[in-house]
């Protein structure tokens, strides 16, 4: 009987201490909880990368001094929480000329092979991105994994010719560092942490 009180206990306590780790000393019951905290606490670099719009110009990922960059990543042909996201952004969009001049908007595709500047535009039309403000744009391939995991973005295929992938706005500062990670449809949050990097 004390044996296996003994055991009982220990296997408590180990599986108490791996909850306690897995959950970020219990701070995060998500991995995308863990993720936001990671990012305030370390405010990861991400590398940076020339991307193609939906004009086909060319358009560095990084801000300029005196820019913060909110990214959002999308597919231009996902009929769901991509078209849901580019709603959200108009709302930002609509925002940012009066509340924080200085923030630019990247919806960011990740499927680039399909995601040419033409989809670009469709998708940049449908939602209203003027191409100041807000671009819609595509890295190249080779920069694609790279700034999928900096940025902490998993994107599953999800045998339907789509795919399953994480949603958020991330907000980079001057210095090419992830700052901060809001809900796609938490303008008022993503407002305010770029007020804070602007100033």
């Amino acid at each position: 009987m004390r044996a296996a009180l003994i055991a009982s206990t220990l296997v408590l306590t180990t599986g108490i201490g791996v909850l306690w780790q897995a959950t970020d000393e219990g701070r995060a019951l998500t991995t995308e909880t863990a993720r936001r905290i990671n990012v305030a606490e370390t405010l990861p670099h991400v590398p940076d990368a020339i991307l193609e719009t939906m004009t086909g110009a060319h358009l560095q990922l990084h801000p300029q001094p005196g820019q913060v960059t909110a990214i959002e990543f999308i597919y231009t042909t996902c009929p769901t929480i991509c078209q849901s996201a580019g709603a959200d952004f108009a709302r930002l969009r609509d925002a940012v000329a009066a509340t924080a001049p200085g923030l630019r908007l990247i919806s960011l595709s990740f499927d680039p092979d399909t995601d040419d500047p033409e989809h670009l535009a469709t998708y940049g039309d449908w939602h209203e991105a003027d191409g100041v403000i807000w671009t819609v744009a595509r890295p190249s391939r080779a920069a694609l994994p790279r700034l999928l995991e900096s940025f902490g973005v998993t994107v599953i295929p999800d045998g339907w010719g789509g795919y399953v992938h994480n949603t958020a706005i991330h907000i980079v500062n001057s210095e090419g560092r992830l700052a901060a990670i809001v809900d796609p449809d938490d303008i008022d949050g993503a407002l305010a942490a770029a007020r804070r990097l602007l100033k």
